[in-house]
């Protein structure tokens, strides 16, 4: 049982893909289309009269099946829906450009796997009973562990647009975890970036808090409290709770009682916004820093102004991001179904782009090779940005950070923060 604990490219093709794109909502099930014909080589044969006969080398069309095996419908479908429509996007995309291994398609199967640990497991079983050859999972590894399960069993690539933790890979899963991977952002490098924003603004002391419901919520937060103090800062309290157990109310009154210049937090579901306009009720206007859990305005309470609230993300959603390459790939995403409601989506995109150039440059979908290949990006260039992942790290780290700043509720992008490194927390 896989053990747990807290916690060349696509060549032409897909530099054009890159170039192009510059640098909720989903079905369930997304066929990719047929791939654009290729041209082979003909073969010459010699016909008994000893004329030659030219005939055109036969091309393998079959799809190449991702099974993407995804929580739609519950507390991650704002991460899991807007990664899925990113990838569907990037599917396409490709096989417009001729596919992969001089002419095969990819094909992505999608079914809702909920968060309830049986459905996942009974999900990822029946897309790899379908033939998927790679398997998607949801963005965070206490949920999708079922379905990670399966795949390292089944011996097939296991790939989270956006597990925010360095659980994913050998350190956490045992050598036969080295196929899987996440294109999320470490939460020892979330923790890290909020940490040195913070002191840079002058905060001395702070409050974390912590929720244990999740392996993601308590790395961001320790990571935090690590590098805040490794900058010369307090931590002068640390409230913990776990989602969902209806004690949120006491944790708010605690922190109302704590002198501090900043509070941390990683949450999400309905305690995130039970806390945060909790405190505001209180009179405490404290600055609350968070991580990207926080990300977009779907939580937020109506007519309840937010202010002083400040998180950390992959890409802003809200026409203001740096990169315009990423402005124009939220235009055609919101075009096709609607704004996205987080930024999940660049993990999706940038998924499957990966993974058809590990296809491209290995030969095929041998699971240790391409995971070989993925072992090798070191600022990789993909889509809408790069990225770095290597042989002790599955998760990205090291990715710059959107800190954006909300206002009367609204977020804006205020700047581009990359971690010094990311916080030791084990």
């Amino acid at each position: 049982m896989i053990r747990r604990f807290r916690f060349l490219a696509l060549f032409a093709a897909l530099a054009l893909i890159a170039a192009a794109c510059g640098g909720d909502d989903s079905s369930d099930t997304t066929a990719a289309p047929s791939a654009t014909t290729t041209t082979a080589a003909p073969a010459t044969t010699t016909t008994a009269g000893g004329s030659t006969d030219t005939t055109a080398a036969p091309t393998d069309t079959t799809p190449i099946i991702i099974g993407a095996a995804v929580d739609l419908s519950q507390n991650m479908a704002p991460f899991n829906t807007p990664a899925n429509r990113a990838a569907e996007i990037m599917v396409e995309r490709i096989n417009d450009a001729g596919g992969v291994l001089g002419g095969r398609p990819l094909e992505l199967r999608t079914l809702d796997a909920t968060v309830e640990p049986d459905v996942v497991k009974a999900t990822a079983i029946d897309l790899i009973d379908q033939g998927a050859e790679i398997l998607m999972v949801t963005c965070d590894f206490d949920f999708a562990f079922p379905a990670i399960q399966e795949a390292i069993q089944a011996n097939i690539l296991t790939v989270a647009p956006c597990i925010g933790t360095d659980a994913m890979g050998p350190n956490n899963l045992g050598e036969e975890g080295r196929i899987a991977f996440s294109f999320g952002d470490q939460a020892q490098d979330e923790g890290a970036v909020l940490a040195e924003f913070a002191r840079d603004q002058g905060w001395e002391t702070a409050v974390v808090v912590k929720n244990n419901l999740l392996i993601y919520f308590q790395d961001v937060v320790d990571a935090f409290a690590v590098r805040f103090e490794e900058a010369g800062g307090t931590v002068v309290a640390t409230e913990e709770f776990t989602g969902f157990d209806g004690t949120i109310g006491s944790v708010v009154t605690a922190v109302a009682n704590e002198e501090k210049d900043v509070i941390a937090i990683s949450s999400g579901f309905d305690d995130l916004p039970a806390f945060v306009f909790g405190l505001r009720a209180l009179g405490d206007d404290t600055p609350i820093v968070c991580s990207w859990a926080c990300d977009g305005t779907f939580w937020y309470q109506e007519g309840e102004p937010l202010n002083e609230f400040y998180y950390n993300t992959k890409v802003s959603l809200f026409g203001d991001d740096p990169n315009q390459d990423v402005q124009d790939f939220l235009a055609e995403l919101t075009a096709r179904g609607g704004p996205p409601a987080t930024a999940a989506w660049l993990g999706g995109a940038q998924a499957v782009q990966a993974i058809a150039e590990a296809i491209e440059a290995t030969g095929g979908t041998d699971a240790a090779a391409m995971a070989a290949y993925l072992e090798g990006f070191d600022n990789k260039s993909l889509i809408m940005g790069e990225v770095t992942l290597n042989a002790d790290n599955h998760t990205v780290f090291g990715r710059p950070h959107r800190i954006m700043q909300v206002t009367d509720s609204m977020p804006a992008f205020l700047e581009l923060r990359t971690a010094t490194s990311p916080a030791d927390i084990r």
